[in-house]
């Protein structure tokens, strides 16, 4: 049983829920297809191990700091030609608003597959924030997997680049990466 996901998937995947979000206001339902075994984000052996796939991570962080209003983010990045879709931007992001305990969380991927990536995201209109978490999956290889045989070969690791100054969120992606902020 070695049906597992890349790192490209997990960033493919985070990329899907940012559009998800950024959808928010016409998308009523949106579910996982598979939660166990097959294309599942938690693999399982029958009386043996469990491990997550890499497309847990972004589904997971995803689901638990995405609360209230979806925001747009505006920002500019380099581009790369499209086929289908001409000029894209490396770099796709969304945040969520929560003016309940005022929160905020912002999800950022780069889909450059060879240079990492600085953002700068005005943060200011949302008064004093700090950084209470960052997480980014990204690998040197990204087409590594968590498997049977390396269950911990990916996972999550905060991002120590970010930083907030005067209003300002700046943050280094790396190429291939998908990456979430929780802001207090």
């Amino acid at each position: 049983l070695e049906d597992s996901y890349s790192v490209v998937d997990a960033v493919v995947v985070g990329n899907l829920l940012i559009s998800l979000l950024k959808h928010a206001d016409r998308v009523t339902s949106a579910s996982l297809a598979q939660l166990v075994n097959v294309i599942a984000p938690i693999m399982t052996e029958p009386g043996g191990a469990t491990w997550r796939q890499t497309t847990f991570f972004p589904f997971a962080v995803t689901s638990r700091l995405a609360i209230g209003a979806a925001l747009e983010v505006k920002l500019e990045s380099d581009t790369y030609a499209s086929a289908t879709y001409g000029e894209v931007s490396t770099v796709d992001a969304v945040a969520t608003h929560d003016t309940e305990t005022g929160s905020t969380a912002i999800f950022l991927v780069n889909r450059s597959l060879d240079a990492p990536t600085t953002v700068t995201i005005d943060v200011s209109h949302l008064g004093p924030v700090s950084i209470a978490e960052t997480h980014t999956l990204s690998d040197e290889d990204i087409y590594a997997k968590n498997t049977l045989s390396d269950t911990e070969r990916v996972a999550l690791h905060p991002n120590e680049s970010a930083r907030i100054a005067e209003g300002t969120l700046t943050i280094t992606l790396p190429a291939v990466s998908w990456t979430a902020i929780a802001l207090s």
